[in-house]
């Protein structure tokens, strides 16, 4: 037996090696497809598989209509038109519809189960002619001037290897290149970490605002509210890592102490039953990459940059990226010359998403931003605009940049009048942000809380 048999496996030639197939990898390998160029697209874990982060935007729609992908995702989806926020400072609830936004060709978005909507993106993209490959972990890219070999595994332990022209890490928080390359950075201006669950006979809206994503404030942080299709709904606290490292009893029993400091939101779920007896946590919530680059290879999506997930922003975030991601590959492989340009368009686009986002989640826990959510109006358009950006058009021509400066403006203004408050706010966000170390994942088997 030769050594290239023995310990070397045979090395596979393709144009674009794409990591990870998440809505990311499976959107730009379905696109990359399309142009005829040979696609690898690798996935560490099995479709289906669990994964939270259900609720999608408003400016999904076109991607998914240009993918080929929108009856698809709406039969699987629970209509959603709006928010609702509840705080413990108000008596009322606060609710905004996406109808209400600068573009009104966007009113709605849909609530989906993860494990469903990456299947369908990761089939599709072997329907347009991606090559899949399931149960397959990357473990190193070395680059050289033509392009990558790939070494992976299989998961009974069997070890593959790929030569690429390209490179994409949609790896999502794995963030394998930014990893391997040293790169990976906590966000110094926000820390925060999760732990949910799925559950039935939950007490939803009524009506059209059944599937609304609901925002309840509370004194570590914030929960979502998010109904599906299916019956179940999926419940989360984002919280200070602080917080959730205080616990010293089994997460189940935490998470059930957690909700309860949301009376509105308790009140939802009496009664209810959580999905298959589990409760998950995970930290190290908001990190970014410093580079989004290199000469044969992108970073998409949360492989490159994830924020706090209060508005929703990760999926639509990671799909956008990938279009214009496969824009730059086509102009590398087949314009050189305009290659550099092109990577410099591309690292504008990804910074710019989760910085106009980012905004509006560093103060979400202020009390004056949570004034203005609580009690939305519209001078100058700023309603409109401000719902514009929850909606994801940040990207498009819709001119609501001016809207937004005024209503920071008003922000500042409303601190500026309320100086001891503000001032009590940002010494609070100082000592929660701070650096506790790691909050590691973890699942157990759990009782309803």
């Amino acid at each position: 037996m030769s050594p290239a048999t023995s310990s070397t496996p045979a090395c596979e030639a393709c144009d674009v090696l794409v990591i990870g197939g998440g809505p990311a990898g499976a959107t730009v390998a379905a696109l990359l497809a399309r142009q005829g160029r040979d696609v690898r697209l690798l996935e560490k874990d099995h479709h289906p598989r669990f994964h939270i982060g259900e609720s999608l935007l408003p400016a999904n729609l076109p991607l998914f209509e240009r993918l080929g992908v929108r009856d698809q995702i709406e039969k699987i989806g629970m209509p959603k038109w709006g928010v609702e926020f509840a705080s413990p400072q108000h008596r009322h609830h606060s609710f905004v519809e996406f109808a209400d936004a600068w573009d009104k060709s966007m009113p709605m978005a849909w609530q989906v189960r993860r494990a469903e909507f990456d299947e369908i993106l990761f089939r599709h993209a072997g329907a347009c002619g991606a090559r899949l490959q399931e149960g397959c972990k990357v473990r190193r890219v070395a680059f050289d001037a033509d392009g990558a070999d790939v070494e992976a595994q299989l998961d009974d332990g069997t070890p593959r290897r790929w030569r690429a022209r390209f490179v994409i890490d949609a790896s999502g928080r794995d963030t394998l290149l930014a990893n391997q390359f040293d790169w990976k950075r906590r966000n110094p201006k926000h820390n925060s970490a999760a732990l949910f669950g799925h559950f039935t006979g939950a007490r939803r809206l009524e009506g059209k605002l059944e599937g609304n994503i609901s925002i309840f404030w509370f004194e570590h942080g914030w929960f979502w509210f998010i109904p599906l299709a299916d019956g179940s709904t999926s419940v989360g606290a984002v919280c200070w890592p602080h917080y959730l490292k205080s616990r010293e009893k089994p997460l189940d029993a935490f998470f059930a102490d957690t909700i309860a400091m949301s009376p509105a939101l308790a009140a939802r779920l009496e009664g209810a039953t959580l999905v298959d007896n589990s409760v998950y946590a995970t930290g190290n919530y908001a990190y970014s990459a410093r580079r989004s680059h290199g000469e044969r290879f992108l970073l998409l999506g949360d492989a490159y940059a994830f924020v706090d997930p209060v508005f929703s922003s990760g999926v639509y975030l990671a799909m956008a990226s990938a279009f214009v991601g496969a824009e730059v590959v086509a102009t590398c492989l087949d314009r050189p010359a305009e290659a550099a340009a092109a990577r410099r368009r591309f690292d504008a686009h990804m910074r710019r998403g989760p910085r106009e986002f980012s905004w509006f989640i560093y103060r979400m826990t202020n009390p004056a931003m949570r004034e203005l959510f609580m009690h939305p109006r519209n001078p100058l358009r700023t309603k409109e605009a401000v719902l514009s950006l929850l909606a994801g058009d940040i990207f498009g021509r819709t001119p609501i940049w001016a809207s937004l400066a005024v209503f920071k403006g008003i922000y500042y203004l409303g601190s500026l009048l309320a100086l001891p408050r503000t001032w009590a706010a940002w010494r609070a966000r100082r000592r929660n942000i701070r650096d506790v170390g790691a909050v590691k994942g973890e699942n157990v088997q759990a009782q309803t809380p």
